[in-house]
């Protein structure tokens, strides 16, 4: 079974997750988000697939969220995800993809409704 985590090695839920992964004998794709980006329709394609809104993967603590006026409700999709392709930290973590479906695995036990057989 093949297994990404889009991983951020500062945050502690993300370290634990891939521990989680480990534990479990996979051998995940480790891909650090923060150094590669995203891309618009990466995002796109993460949030349909794990049935998530730009607002609900919005990193709003230890963030710029606040300071770009992201938190007000009124700020759009449109304006959160161009948001995110520029501040790479905007998007909560962590993200893993498995054969089971796409998950923001906070808390850090969401992953393991993507694991097994």
């Amino acid at each position: 079974m093949t297994i990404v985590i889009h991983h951020n090695e500062g945050c502690g839920t993300s370290r634990r997750v891939l521990g989680m992964i480990e534990a479990a004998g996979e051998k995940p794709v480790v891909i650090n988000y923060l150094e590669s980006g995203w891309t618009r329709a990466q995002l796109l394609g993460l949030f349909a697939a794990a049935d998530i809104t730009p607002r609900a993967a919005l990193r709003t603590t230890h963030s710029p969220a606040e300071d770009l006026g992201l938190l007000d409700p009124a700020v759009s999709d449109a304006a959160l995800l161009d948001a995110m392709v520029q501040h790479p930290v905007l998007v909560n973590r962590p993200i893993v993809c498995s054969p089971k479906g796409v998950r923001l695995c906070r808390p850090a036990e969401l992953v393991q409704t993507l694991l097994g057989d």
